[in-house]
């Protein structure tokens, strides 16, 4: 595993946007960014904003990992989940405080258009590798493809995550929609989705799954 820390590039990143606090780590929280940019346009954006939201590492479409800041401390990656846990009557809990949280450069959901193109969030033309959700998934049809250099480095990291901070890698299918055992802390990998219903990051796509399975 040694490989996979030397290869990590650093971003300078505000400590002022993060919390040095230290909490057991029990869970992995997986995003995606909803950009098609760099590693430190997504670092700045999150510079920008006052309300310390980012996660400690951002993975590029090129699958070049880039750390912003210790795992062992945190930003607000996951949000309010006060509505979801009360549906399951579990008392509330800052789930970003005991987690992980890793982004991946990707636009997200896609629109198609009655010109037959597909279009981002931000209404561009989107020109690149898809997937098509036949049944759709958390309110599009379309999304953006995680590359396999991504996932390829995500893998690395989860496996290195996992034996430092002693998680499960034990796929769970429910991963992808709302999970009590998210929400109550259950050590173990999940998706942003896992815990919020306004979500849509990670969107299942099968070479994901299928990595998360190999784990």
């Amino acid at each position: 595993m040694a490989d996979i820390i030397d290869s990590i590039k650093q971003i300078d990143f505000d400590e002022s946007q993060y919390y040095k606090a230290t909490y057991e780590k029990t869970q992995i929280v997986l995003h995606h960014t909803v950009s098609n940019g760099s590693a430190q346009a997504v670092a700045n954006y999150w510079e920008s904003r006052a309300n310390r939201v980012a996660t400690c590492v951002v993975i590029d479409k090129l699958g070049v990992i880039h750390q912003l800041f210790s795992s062992r401390f945190y930003a607000g990656h996951v949000g309010n989940v006060a509505d979801e846990m009360h549906k399951f009557n579990l008392p509330y809990r800052s789930c970003s405080k005991t987690s992980i949280g890793v982004e991946l450069v990707n636009l997200g959901g896609l629109i198609k258009k009655s010109d037959g193109k597909l279009y981002d969030s931000y209404g561009r033309v989107f020109k690149g590798d898809f997937i098509h959700y036949e049944n759709g998934y958390r309110g599009y049809k379309y999304f953006h493809k995680y590359s396999d250099e991504q996932i390829a480095s995500l893998k690395e990291l989860l496996i290195y995550w996992c034996n430092r901070y002693d998680i499960p890698t034990t796929y769970n299918k429910d991963i992808w929609d709302i999970s009590k055992r998210a929400l109550a802390g259950e050590k173990g990998v999940f998706t942003h989705t896992s815990f919020r219903d306004d979500k849509s990051d990670l969107h299942p796509d099968p070479a994901m799954i299928k990595m998360l399975k190999s784990l």
